[in-house]
């Protein structure tokens, strides 16, 4: 195998390196408030944005796993731990007798209409306040393009 790697330049590393430290500090400043203010984990959110996004919020298991690129354990253990919490239930597929469906639950509407203003004010507070509108435009521009071309290729 005679690869020639493609090294980042100073200019990618600059750019990469920045992207990803934004990523990991506004991620974590994130679910810090989630977690204080709304008692929802940053995982937990995602699931329920995710469910209130679908018809009768509701989303086959697997599915929704993909959605948010996680492994199946981590799923299903997280789904276990959200429905003793009472925020989704677990519903058995009739079509499938492997397949079940997660379910958001009043209980989990509650939950995310009470964080997401929060969630949203903090969004703006700690990115949007921070952007011009056009450089929100390139950011949606690049997100879309990057994502898409990752859908291409789901490994």
């Amino acid at each position: 195998m005679d690869e020639t790697v493609r090294w980042l330049t100073p200019e990618e590393q600059h750019a990469w390196r920045g992207f990803v430290r934004l990523h990991e500090r506004l991620g974590g400043r994130l679910a810090r408030m989630l977690q204080a203010e709304s008692n929802v984990s940053a995982a937990d959110f995602a699931v329920l944005v995710h469910l209130t996004d679908v018809p009768e919020g509701r989303q086959r298991f697997l599915d929704l796993s993909q959605a948010l690129e996680w492994e199946k354990s981590r799923m299903s253990h997280h789904i276990a731990r959200m429905a003793k919490r009472g925020l989704v239930a677990r519903q058995e597929c009739p079509e499938d007798g492997r397949g079940a469906f997660v379910v958001i639950t009043e209980a989990g509407r509650e939950a995310i209409e009470a964080a997401a203003p929060r969630h949203v004010e903090a969004v703006r507070a700690l990115f949007l306040d921070h952007v011009t509108p056009a450089e929100l435009r390139v950011l949606a521009e690049i997100s879309d393009r990057v994502v898409s071309k990752m859908d291409e290729d789901p490994a």
